[in-house]
């Protein structure tokens, strides 16, 4: 059974050390501050994120499941990315399981600190993942602005 996310007290300590390192350009080389507005609220909430790239393609992976920034991103249909100095308002799509699996499947690969929040393991088929795939929202996204 895969582990539930909780954000604790370490949680949060270590995101702001990454949002900081993102934020000055010095964080891995796939990781983005996300940016977007609340959904209730209206206000900006930030947090690390990591994207799979593949050529000219990019998607956006919620490895710990329906968090709050995943809620938000589906009601905005947008999201800020900043790395360092570089920053981008971008459109986003939900994909199916079909155009998730193979994603999840790099992604876990990518970011095996999240691989206890799956159910399937790092040399799982890729129809496994699809089949994980609802319980990881994936977004696609679109370069150009909203």
């Amino acid at each position: 059974m895969a582990k539930t996310y909780q954000v604790t007290t370490m949680v949060r300590f270590v995101n702001k050390i990454m949002q900081g390192l993102v934020r000055w350009g010095v964080g891995p080389k796939q990781t983005y501050l996300l940016t977007v507005r609340g959904r209730k609220s209206g206000k900006l909430y930030s947090t690390p994120v990591s994207l799979v790239e593949e050529g000219d393609k990019r998607w956006l992976v919620a490895p710990y499941g329906e968090v709050s920034w995943v809620k938000n991103a589906r009601a905005a249909g947008e999201v800020t990315l900043t790395q360092g100095r570089r920053s981008e308002t971008v459109a986003i799509e939900e994909v199916g399981p079909e155009e998730s699996g193979p994603v999840l499947q790099k992604y876990i690969k990518l970011e095996s600190i999240t691989q206890p929040y799956f159910e399937v393991g790092l040399d799982a088929p890729v129809e496994a993942f699809v089949a994980e795939a609802s319980r990881h929202p994936v977004f696609r996204i679109d370069g150009k602005q909203p």
